[in-house]
């Protein structure tokens, strides 16, 4: 199947439905006591902890898409469901996370959202919806047709004498974290910004559309432990990247495999997103140097 194939302004409208409507559930129960259990993932925390919303969340995204896999031929890949492999079989996938960002929400702050992106089987990633269930912000994008947050066309980045840097909180044990704090600031100063500044915190979409909106990095080194993020942690946030013009990688600057073979873990290439390639290129060079 070809990607002229598909209705991908239907395919889009779908997503941002799903993403909607499962948005929409979280915010109801955003408020209110969940019961929180563990699952096999991750070393950390985040990849383990899951709640009743994450599976009430995918239940609300599958009853919009699955009649499209139906009609389409398209596999689905979701963090709450067993990966079938079917992704490595079909043409298209649905990549979906139906609660980016489990920590921040079990702990009520900021961070969390609905990831949904439709993937081919090469991994180049040809819709992408995030909704923020908490301010109401929608951002989408579909191959060809730019990227949006809400109505606005991106990127559409304003001016801040500040270059911001996130990532999780995870990074504060990394051993190349205190090596890379000054030069984070150096980085800052060679492009001109006054100040930098470091935002350790969760939820992946939500932190890559952050460089969409301000002078922004996002960023996570690779390291041994299974981790490091999803593809489903990434996909839509690709291709949000993709039609806005702004650059995204692993750490060594090659594209995302978001839809690879073995595992779906990220954790031995680590993932970067910028608002423009000047600092992309610098906060590269940096891990090259750092990593030896």
């Amino acid at each position: 199947m070809q990607l002229s194939d598909l209705d991908l302004h239907l395919l889009g409208q779908c997503a941002i439905l799903a993403a909607y409507q499962a948005g929409q559930l979280i915010a109801r129960h955003a408020a209110r006591e969940v019961a929180v259990n563990t699952k096999a993932g991750g070393a950390s925390l985040a990849a383990q902890v899951v709640t009743e919303v994450d599976h009430l969340s995918q239940d609300a995204i599958m009853r919009v898409l699955l009649p499209t896999c139906a009609h389409y031929d398209l596999a689905l890949l979701s963090e709450e469901s067993p990966d079938d492999r079917t992704r490595l079989a079909k043409d298209y996938f649905w990549c979906i996370d139906p609660l980016d960002g489990t920590l921040p929400f079990i702990e009520g702050v900021p961070g969390y959202s609905v990831a949904i992106a439709l993937v081919a089987r090469d991994g180049t990633p040809a819709i992408g919806v995030v909704y923020d269930p908490l301010t109401q912000t929608l951002y989408s994008a579909v191959a060809g047709q730019g990227a949006w947050r809400n109505r606005q066309r991106l990127p559409a980045r304003p001016s801040s004498p500040i270059l911001t840097f996130v990532t999780d909180k995870s990074f504060a044990d990394d051993p190349l974290y205190a090596a890379t704090l000054p030069e984070l600031e150096r980085i800052a100063a060679e492009l001109g910004y006054a100040k930098t500044e470091l935002k350790l915190q969760g939820g992946a979409a939500l932190n890559a559309c952050l460089a969409l909106q301000t002078p922004a990095c996002y960023f996570k080194y690779p390291k041994p432990q299974v981790g490091g993020g999803s593809i489903w942690d990434y996909a839509a946030t690709a291709c949000l990247f993709r039609e806005a013009g702004a650059p995204f990688s692993d750490m060594r600057g090659r594209p995302l495999a978001l839809n690879p073979e073995g595992s779906t873990y990220l954790n031995h290439c680590g993932v970067l997103y910028c608002s423009d390639g000047g600092i992309a290129e610098r906060v590269l060079a940096l891990y090259r140097r750092l990593s030896g």
